[in-house]
């Protein structure tokens, strides 16, 4: 892939994303801000259950076949999720969570569940089938709208993922 002169790295960056998989951040990393930027940072279940979906996505065949690949995809996560700046007091349990994700611990309530939003956000879409409400996000599988049996988010739940030492 040949690219002009007057290519800018930023813009080479941004070219390259979905070949290169964020612009060389490690898979640790990309989880690490996937899950700070886009769940309650003080909810592990919230964390494990957002990487939970990115993990979905990476195994799905639909996206990006790496985390950083589904993580830095345009308009998929928070705006900035690859550029903005992490407060290192919450970072312990970040790390520490996405590793674990990333060595193979699931939500035990996510499925196949490959979306979320905001939980108190309501959408008129009638193929969403709500699997988990944590850390602020209500998570949900889309399905022919015959298959739906939880249209709507169910209560929030905690305390389903194991702590550990960190």
């Amino acid at each position: 892939m040949r690219f002009p002169r007057a290519t800018s790295p930023i813009a080479l960056c941004l070219a390259l994303t979905a070949l290169l998989g964020a612009c060389g951040r490690s898979p640790q990393e990309c989880m690490e801000r996937a899950m700070y930027f886009e769940s309650n940072r003080s909810s592990r279940d919230g964390m494990v259950a957002v990487g939970s979906v990115v993990m979905n996505r990476v195994e799905s065949g639909q996206y990006p076949r790496s985390v950083c690949g589904v993580v830095g995809q345009r308009g998929q996560f928070a705006p900035g999720i690859m550029s903005r700046r992490m407060d290192s007091r919450s970072l312990p349990l970040v790390r520490e969570t996405a590793r674990s994700v990333l060595q193979g611990e699931r939500h035990p309530m996510i499925g196949n569940a490959m979306f979320f939003h905001t939980a108190g956000r309501r959408y008129p879409y009638d193929n969403m089938h709500y699997v988990l409400v944590a850390g602020g996000n209500a998570f949900y599988e889309r399905r022919r709208n015959n298959l739906v049996t939880q249209p709507v988010p169910p209560q929030p739940i905690e305390g389903l993922t194991g702590w550990r030492s960190w």
